[in-house]
């Protein structure tokens, strides 16, 4: 594993950022208020993760007006899905500590056709939430 990847999992290994990547994927973007009500935790402690995971590039933000919106970096959180998923290839489960460390083209393939099935669930969920997003959007307009 190279320096960069660990790096990632050191980002990822506090739950509050966790909470907060969940909770920006499921809502879109929130501000620092927002985020700090709903987690139950001060807007400081809010802004000091959001830091850390704009610094890996977890999460992005464009500042309007006086204020700052923070959402999701779909293509970052989807290359770290990868980064997670290639710790263990050998389909084990986490039981055999990558004993087997010669796995078949055959189970690369399912676990990569597995892999590709769960990201277009995800996709097809925030396409779900776009398309809702847009079509109250133009009921307000």
């Amino acid at each position: 594993m190279c320096r960069k990847e660990a790096e990632l999992f050191k980002v990822l290994g506090v739950e509050s950022r966790i909470r907060i990547i969940d909770l920006l994927k499921q809502r879109g973007p929130l501000y620092v208020n927002e985020m700090a009500d709903i987690l139950g935790i001060t807007p400081s402690a809010v802004s000091q993760h959001l830091k850390i995971l704009r610094h890996a590039g977890l999460v992005r933000n464009q500042r309007k007006g006086f204020w700052i919106p923070y959402e999701v970096d779909q293509a970052a959180l989807e290359q770290c899905g990868q980064v997670i998923s290639n710790v263990c290839r050998c389909g084990c489960e986490e039981s055999c500590g990558m004993a087997d460390q010669t796995v078949s083209d055959e189970v690369k393939s399912k676990e990569e056709v597995a892999y590709l099935r769960r990201l277009e669930q995800e996709l097809e969920q925030e396409l779900r939430k776009v398309r809702t997003r847009l079509k109250k959007a133009g009921e307000e307009a």
